[in-house]
């Protein structure tokens, strides 16, 4: 247990001005499902977001073809999804996920990483519209595509929940 003058990284990863994606890397998120994939920040711009994860066994969905499962692919582009959001706005703040759509073009390829590339391409004032892709080495062949909306909630409203 932590004294009362002490803030875990998570505390200071909220209470920090701005929103830097490459801290995530380091700690600062609670590591939950993306800790268990092994998902990591690998680029980031004003309003897009790159994360991937390695190819293991334990997240493979055939065992007789080794492609991965569908579960880690949409856990990757809901973060990524998410953290573009927060690039776009600069800022981390409360949001929920209204709708995200996943669509599967292809099977990933066995033992290669799992790359997603999002974007928020519409800011609202209370509504956030994000698109994506998880590819496996070639961004012109994705696996997936991803399209969502977040609502962006107000941080006094989300305490009161």
């Amino acid at each position: 247990m932590s004294r009362p003058d002490e803030t875990s990284a998570f505390e200071q990863f909220l209470r920090a001005s701005g929103f830097d994606p490459k801290r995530w890397k380091h700690g600062a998120i609670p590591p939950g499902h993306s800790g268990f994939v092994g998902m990591r920040y690998r680029d980031h711009g004003d309003k897009w977001v790159e994360l991937e994860f390695d190819w293991r066994e334990d997240l493979v969905g055939d065992p007789e073809t080794g492609v991965i499962a569908s579960g880690p692919i949409i856990s990757l582009l809901d973060n990524a999804t998410s953290m573009s959001v927060w690039a776009t706005h600069k800022q981390f703040l409360p949001q929920v996920t209204l709708d995200l759509r996943i669509d599967y073009t292809r099977a990933a390829v066995p033992h290669r990483p799992i790359i997603a590339r999002a974007e928020c391409y519409q800011l609202r004032r209370s509504m956030a519209f994000v698109r994506g892709i998880a590819h496996d080495g070639d961004p012109d062949d994705p696996v997936a595509h991803a399209a969502g909306v977040f609502i962006l909630v107000e941080p006094q409203e989300w305490a009161k929940a």
